[in-house]
């Protein structure tokens, strides 16, 4: 049973260097498919080509290593150590940038493995349902936020309700002896609709007197970073 461990651990066959350069190459290469998904699939507000770039990079680094590691338990546990010391603090501005990451290193550790057609197969099953899906974006959430005079309050909900109905919901109630302040959140589509067959909200709101301000605010799931 000793000399089972023994050769589990130290005993351990090394690569060739046509089989590292391939682990390396393909790992690389599958960095470079995903590079081209990220680039055409992104659909937010900023494309951060260095975060692209370092997804490349990722996957040959992740490759490389496990193309060291192999079957050897004691450099794996030895990685492992020394990876947990590591912190990793970077603020991912989508959902799917975190998608992105989990790819690459999954495709870096196929390669790594020499497991070149699990990493292919899965790589292009990936590619193709983020090219169908990746595009998706939620509906953007519009604040309409009022303030104006306590005497107008209740005409500016009745206003709101007969236009929108249940689709824009009360968020915030502020009022003081003088004032009050409302918070609507809906729908940028149901804003538009709006638009489009009676005119912009903000005129008849004002049309009412004594209303200090109307702001528009978008909100989205974007994190910034």
């Amino acid at each position: 049973m000793k000399s089972i461990i023994y050769d589990l651990i130290y005993n351990q066959k090394g690569l060739s260097l046509q089989e590292i350069a391939a682990h390396v190459l393909v790992s690389a290469l599958l960095g470079v498919v995903i590079y081209i998904s990220y680039a055409i699939s992104h659909r937010g507000t900023v494309y951060s080509r260095k975060f692209n770039v370092s997804l490349l990079i990722l996957t040959t680094l992740t490759g490389t290593v496990m193309t060291v590691i192999g079957n050897n338990v004691a450099l794996s546990l030895g990685m492992v150590g020394a990876l947990s010391i590591v912190r990793f603090r970077t603020a991912l501005k989508d959902t799917r940038d975190t998608v992105y990451v989990f790819w690459t290193i999954i495709a870096g550790i196929c390669c790594g493995v020499g497991d070149y057609v699990v990493a292919a197969v899965g790589s292009g099953a990936v590619f193709l349902l983020l090219l169908l899906f990746g595009a998706i974006k939620n509906d953007s959430r519009m604040l309409l936020i009022i303030r104006g005079s306590r005497s107008v309050e209740g005409e500016v909900q009745s206003l709101l309700f007969r236009r929108f109905s249940k689709k824009a919901v009360l968020r915030v109630n502020n009022t003081t002896p003088d004032s009050f302040e409302l918070i609507y959140e809906l729908s940028a589509r149901t804003l538009n609709k709006s638009r489009r067959e009676a005119g912009d909200i903000c005129d008849p709101i004002y049309a009412l007197g004594s209303i200090e301000y109307v702001d528009l605010v978008l909100q989205n799931d974007e994190i910034s970073g």
